[in-house]
């Protein structure tokens, strides 16, 4: 089971994981071992709630296909139950930025003494800005 919240956890049947081999250096152990993990997660057949599904599929994120599947893959490690530990944690993550939703923003006025000050200022550029002009003689 991969906790997203209290209320809210994954099922392990949800979840594929495959091991795959990793690119890069690293020797003869990449070309022998299997250490990088390809995570898939189908956010359409997944027991989510509906409201995290819709924030999913919502979100421009290049890890999440056209068809609503995420796809992660994890090799930063040279294990593959380090790999493992941080494609379910990527996973967690990516779900619980969905689950969080902004604070709504209310609309503010400037009070009264801001908008003269403002004002006041202006008025004492515009006239620094006039005396820089030709003088007449």
């Amino acid at each position: 089971m991969l906790k997203i919240s209290n209320h809210i956890a994954i099922p392990d049947t949800e979840i594929e994981l495959h091991a795959i081999r990793a690119q890069g250096a690293g020797g003869q152990n990449v070309n022998k071992v299997s250490t990088a993990i390809h995570l898939r997660f189908d956010i359409n057949a997944s027991s989510l709630p509906d409201d995290y599904k819709e924030k999913l599929s919502q979100l421009a994120d290049r890890r999440i296909s056209g068809d609503g599947v995420i796809i992660i893959k994890a090799q930063r490690y040279r294990s593959q139950e380090k790999n493992r530990e941080d494609a379910l944690a990527r996973l967690q993550a990516l779900i619980q930025s969905a689950g969080i939703s902004p604070k709504k923003r209310t609309a503010t006025k400037p009070t009264k003494s801001s908008v003269k000050k403002r004002m006041e200022s202006k008025t004492q550029r515009g006239q620094l800005k006039a005396l820089r002009g030709k003088v007449d003689e």
